[in-house]
């Protein structure tokens, strides 16, 4: 394997190229699926896909340990160059990605009895609910061993591979959902079906990729009690814990904004699911930054070089500052351009021009704290990432509260940006203690 050690600029966005265009696939299928739903007769499809993927991202991201902890270990393992190590940990989270999985699925109906407990929606628009998760909730096996292995591949710094696993699933839903919506009326059960025929499609194929890539790095026999070895299972634990607590609060605070919209009305819901869109795209390529800095970071600590560490900390932070406002320049321009394509209602339309002047300041402010995760997630310093999450959303959950009952939305979404602005300073403060590890 040809593993670089390099943390410049120029290396980091090299390494973050493929992860651009992979990410951007993955907001587009939100999109895709918004627009498919928005072009429906009415406005109870928007409000009920922007429940429905709520609580299915809720349940599906809240197991992304698997793969941010896949990837902090395994890029250490491939500084110390123990590539049997590197297939413990790929081996170990597998088992437990399927099992997770497998339990999501079993609980599907006290899933869809929380949800009809929690939004207070018109029958119609639960039944569409109801449709969706029940359908989706079956891919979740498959997504969550993507999570894992997509943690391998950025843990061994194969960005390129990462890229072209999620731009298969995503392209592949994308495809499969349209022609399930527009050719045969599937409606909003069509969009669910194509994304979890496609999960599993790709997860099979890949598995197989995996397997050829591993097999000839193994020194060693891969023995029931090497794979289950009591002392890595429960650092492994541990660090999935931490990061699951984390996970969950990070996903709720996003559910608690569709859960605020909600309340102030579905006009507001669906305004609300249009603009999540720009956020999530927004956020899913800076994330290659961030997906990079965590192998990089990862790898610096492995070989224990901390001038090595500071410099991608540093280079990754200007990178992604830069293109955070980058993006919002963007959005200026083609902002009314895209709500236009993604909805003929004209009242929703006009509804969510007022509310540019949050897409185009959350971007640059957000890019901080994501950097500041994937170093993190890198160094695998999981409780400090759990302590100063659990301390942002009670900030932002509280502060939100008196925001929308005096400025309504706007309220809502600027809870959000301070939500951001809390993050990075809760990480800034625990920064110090990864450079212990050196």
């Amino acid at each position: 394997m040809n593993i670089s050690s390099n943390t410049s600029k120029s290396y980091l966005f090299r390494l973050s190229i493929p992860l651009f265009f992979a990410n951007i696939a993955i907001p587009f299928v939100g999109l895709v699926d918004t627009g498919l739903m928005g072009h429906l007769s009415n406005e109870k499809y928007l409000a009920a896909i922007s429940i429905a993927t709520s609580i299915i991202t809720m349940i599906f991201c809240s197991f992304g340990f698997l793969r941010m902890g896949t990837v902090g270990l395994i890029s250490q393992a491939l500084g110390r160059k123990n590539y049997t190590e590197i297939t413990l940990v790929f081996i170990r989270n597998i088992i437990l990605a399927l099992f997770i999985g497998l339990i999501i699925v079993f609980f599907k109906e006290p899933i869809l009895l929380l949800t009809e407990h929690f939004f207070k929606t018109s029958v119609e628009t639960q039944a569409l609910i109801n449709k969706y998760i029940s359908i989706r909730i079956l891919s979740a096996p498959a997504e969550l061993v993507l999570y894992v292995l997509a943690g391998l591949y950025l843990g061994l710094q194969k960005t390129f591979i990462s890229s072209i696993m999620i731009s298969i699933f995503c392209f592949g839903n994308v495809i499969l959902s349209a022609i399930f919506v527009i050719h045969f009326d599937l409606e909003i059960f069509g969009v669910a079906a194509g994304t979890t025929i496609a999960a599993y499609t790709t997860v099979i194929i890949f598995l197989i990729f995996s397997f050829f890539l591993l097999r000839n790095k193994i020194t060693v026999s891969l023995t029931y009690n090497k794979i289950f070895n009591t002392a890595k299972l429960f650092k492994l634990l541990n660090i999935n814990s931490d990061i699951f607590i984390r996970t969950i609060c990070l996903t709720f605070s996003f559910l608690w904004v569709t859960y605020q919209g909600s309340k102030l009305g579905e006009n507001y819901l669906a305004v609300n699911t249009l603009l999540v869109q720009f956020i999530m795209l927004a956020s899913f390529f800076l994330d290659a930054y961030a997906f990079s800095t965590e192998a990089v970071v990862g790898y610096t600590i492995g070989r224990g070089a901390k001038k090595s560490f500071l410099e991608a900390v540093n280079n990754s932070f200007q990178l992604s500052i830069f293109s955070g406002l980058i993006i919002s320049l963007i959005y200026l321009f083609t902002f009314r351009y895209i709500i236009n394509e993604l909805t003929d209602l004209d009242y929703l339309r006009f509804l969510t021009f007022d509310y540019i002047i949050w897409i185009l300041i959350i971007p640059p402010v957000a890019s901080i704290c994501y950097q500041f995760d994937g170093i993190f997630i890198g160094a695998s310093q999981t409780a400090e990432m759990r302590n100063g999450m659990i301390l942002s959303v009670i900030i932002f959950i509280s502060s939100s509260h008196f925001l929308v009952n005096n400025f309504g939305n706007h309220g809502l979404w600027l809870s959000l940006l301070f939500f951001m602005i809390i993050r990075s300073i809760t990480l800034n403060y625990y920064f110090n203690r990864i450079l212990k590890k050196f």
